[in-house]
């Protein structure tokens, strides 16, 4: 949820409480205060009428007492829009006001229990709200007390109604005008406040946008244009912008140093192939003199040019080391300077198959396997050919390099779209969480490092070579047990007789795009 649906949530909601709470309070008020009044001149007329009740007493054939109340006429003057009405309890009579029974209505009798007549009486009224003939009236209802026997007896009820019909109705339009009153005016607020928050909150939608345009196309010379006052946000777009100044400051900074960087690399890598091509070719001329010199001179001679040919073929070595880690670093430096391969539609098996015959005259002690390279038959992938068969011999160096015993095989998987090139070995193997690391250029894993020479760029140039054709490398490892390395490819075309077949993921592989 954005930040501007939520404050125009929050004003909502806010306004929504307020709203009704003041709509409550105002009904609430306007309604106490008119039916207080209409109770208070209901109740004082009510009294007065009632205080000219006479009750008449008639003898009972049993030698009781009866009582009997009658309204008079004259009380109804001065008492328009209002009913009365007496009911006897003893006998059941119930005498009528004139105009109520012109108008032929009844009110209704309050039905009280013990405990509510005894309340009643004590109370000496009570009011009630009721419908008559779908009218409404408001009831002052008041006990007639009678003396029987020394005490207190309720004989009857008195009366008092005036009809409030219309004031309902006024009531409940006065509800409908202000629930509709508090809904327009939520719908209002809502609309200005997403209105008044989009233009508060239009700086920070500048401040994404300038970010998003950094992170997608580096433009670091991109500022986030604000013309507002120096508030929250004129600060906040202020500090962005200084931000990206230093930002920008420090990556060109960084830029020019990378830049240096790989110039000098590429630089030394190509001056130091001069000399040490030189060096090793005078180191093989020097052990064919040497090894013919040494045919024809005495024993202490040819003791001392065995042990100067031993010199010179320790030099040969590290100058031949020096080689290839110069070439390596070479090929690394072309990448870090975007270099572009030449690329063409190239038939996999034939390539695969010469790598596979090479790799008989690899340095090795373990058995090396041919692997099945039928899947191979007839697909093709758009790629460089030397840095292909570049990427399969890099595999293939490092299998034979950390197999101790057992085997090295070369085999060849097709799934769906996609031409896998599988190196299995027996090796050393290496931890699962090492496997992200191994592509990271001069890493060797711990078990390796220092029992066996490399320079720790081959598997650095193989991820390059793998990125630049839009490939994957799958890895399976196990410590102490070996590695398997799955080269993915894109198949460009395939012939119509080949048919892909599904091959399942081992679930301690890790793939790496």
């Amino acid at each position: 949820m954005s930040i501007r649906l939520r404050l125009t949530l929050w004003y909502t909601a806010i306004l929504s409480v307020t709203l009704m709470l003041f709509g409550i309070g105002l009904y609430w008020l306007l309604h106490y205060n008119y039916y207080s009044f209409i109770e208070d001149e209901l109740q004082q007329q009510g009294e007065t009428v009632f205080s000219r009740i006479q009750p008449r007493m008639t003898p009972t054939l049993g030698g009781g007492i009866s009582f009997d109340f009658a309204l008079q006429g004259r009380d109804n003057i001065g008492s328009a829009g209002k009913f009365y009405q007496i009911t006897n309890f003893e006998n059941g009579i119930i005498r009528p006001s004139t105009n109520l029974s012109e108008a032929n209505l009844t009110l209704p009798v309050p039905q009280l229990t013990d405990a509510q007549s005894h309340q009643f009486v004590e109370n000496k009224y009570l009011f009630e709200k009721t419908k008559i003939e779908n009218l409404a009236f408001l009831i002052y209802n008041k006990p007639i007390i009678v003396i029987k026997n020394g005490q207190q007896e309720l004989a009857g009820v008195f009366q008092a109604a005036v009809l409030i019909d219309t004031s309902e109705n006024l009531f409940s339009l006065v509800q409908r005008i202000l629930a509709f009153t508090a809904l327009v005016a939520v719908l209002l607020a809502a609309s200005f406040g997403w209105f008044l928050a989009r233009k508060a909150l239009k700086p920070i939608e500048q401040v994404i946008v300038a970010a998003n345009s950094i992170s997608k196309g580096s433009d670091l010379e991109n500022r986030v244009n604000y013309n507002g006052p120096n508030d929250e946000i004129g600060r906040l777009t202020n500090t962005i912008n200084d931000m990206l100044e230093r930002l920008q400051k420090v990556y060109f900074d960084l830029e020019e140093s990378y830049r240096r960087q790989r110039r000098f690399v590429s630089d030394a890598s190509h001056e130091l192939r001069t000399p040490l091509t030189t060096i090793r070719g005078n180191v093989d001329l020097l052990e064919k003199m040497w090894k013919k010199t040494a045919s024809i001179g005495s024993d202490q001679d040819r003791q001392q040019l065995e042990l100067s040919l031993e010199a010179m073929q320790d030099i040969a070595g590290e100058a031949e080391r020096m080689t290839r880690l110069v070439n390596d670093l070479l090929s690394l430096a072309r990448a870090d300077a975007g270099f572009q391969m030449s690329k063409t539609h190239i038939e996999l098996r034939p390539l695969v198959e010469e790598v596979n015959r090479r790799a008989f005259m690899f340095p090795r002690e373990v058995e090396w396997k041919q692997g099945d390279l039928s899947a191979l038959t007839g697909i093709y992938v758009y790629g460089n050919r030397d840095y292909i068969q570049q990427l399969i011999y890099i595999f293939l160096e490092n299998a034979f390099k950390y197999t101790e015993q057992g085997f090295v095989k070369l085999d060849a998987i097709l799934m769906e779209k996609q031409i896998g090139i599988r190196i299995e070995d027996t090796g050393i193997g290496m931890d699962i969480e090492e496997v992200p690391m191994i592509f990271e250029r001069f890493y060797r894993a711990d078990l390796s490092r220092g029992k066996t020479s490399g320079t720790g760029l081959g598997l650095s140039i193989a991820k390059w070579i793998i990125d630049e054709h839009q490939g994957s490398i799958e890895v399976t490892t196990c410590e102490g047990e070996g590695s398997t390395f799955i080269i993915w490819l894109p198949v460009s075309e395939i012939s119509d007789n080949v048919h892909p077949v599904p091959f399942p993921t081992s679930l301690e592989s890790s793939i790496i795009e």
